[in-house]
């Protein structure tokens, strides 16, 4: 069956990097929100929310954060402490934390801690030196493993996953299962938009033999 031609085609070559930007966070969807909190050399705690943020691989476990610093080459805080001490914490951001997060995302200069603008109770760090937001459903404690270069002002940090804190009524202990409902997370969609993650529902891939008897069935 052939489909009709119903696509635009956008040539990255020929868009600027603002025209780049509206495409991809516009197609790209939804992208998890990380809360990052980080210290500078000082113990001064800072704190940040990135989207353009995943999980790469679970062995060893790691995680990525794309940050965009100043145009003129000034680092924002959280890759100026990454560097400063390789070590930083994502929080997974539920409904219940959007509005603190979006105080996280006034861009404040350096001497001013986002964390207690927005009014977040914190704990130290477990295995890193980077605060823990108690109000986030989730909180990855990272080292950093390797840092991209991939522009002037543009790099991917990319964190190794030493340790996890979960709400403990949303996960089982025994079997690790973890119940999405509860983390409530958010996502990040185009423009100033998010979505919840209420609405759900699972698929579950088949083995190539039951895709075999289902092909066989539907003849």
């Amino acid at each position: 069956m052939s489909l009709p031609e119903n696509h635009t085609w956008f040539d990255f070559a020929e868009l600027s990097e603002r025209e780049r930007y509206k495409i991809l966070i516009g197609t790209v969807i939804p992208r998890p929100v990380a809360l990052v909190t980080t210290v500078d050399k000082n113990g001064k705690p800072n704190a940040g929310p990135f989207s353009f943020f995943n999980v790469l691989t679970h062995d060893p476990a790691i995680v990525a954060i794309g940050v965009e610093n100043y145009s003129d080459m000034r680092f924002k805080d959280t890759a100026r402490n990454i560097r400063e001490t390789g070590e930083f914490t994502v929080h997974i951001v539920d409904d219940a934390l959007v509005r603190q997060m979006e105080i996280c995302a006034i861009k404040f200069g350096p001497e001013v801690n986002e964390l207690a603008e927005a009014g977040l109770a914190t704990v130290a760090g477990n295995r890193v030196g980077s605060p823990r937001i108690l109000a986030a459903p989730a909180a990855l404690e990272c080292r950093r493993h390797t840092t991209l270069q991939v522009g002037p002002a543009r790099e991917i940090i990319l964190g190794e996953v030493v340790g996890v804190y979960v709400r403990s009524d949303a996960v089982n202990p025994e079997n690790l299962h973890i119940d999405q409902q509860l983390m409530d997370a958010i996502g990040r969609m185009g423009g100033n938009t998010y979505c919840r993650t209420r609405d759900q529902f699972d698929v579950k891939t088949l083995t190539k033999e039951q895709w075999e008897v289902k092909k066989d069935a539907e003849r």
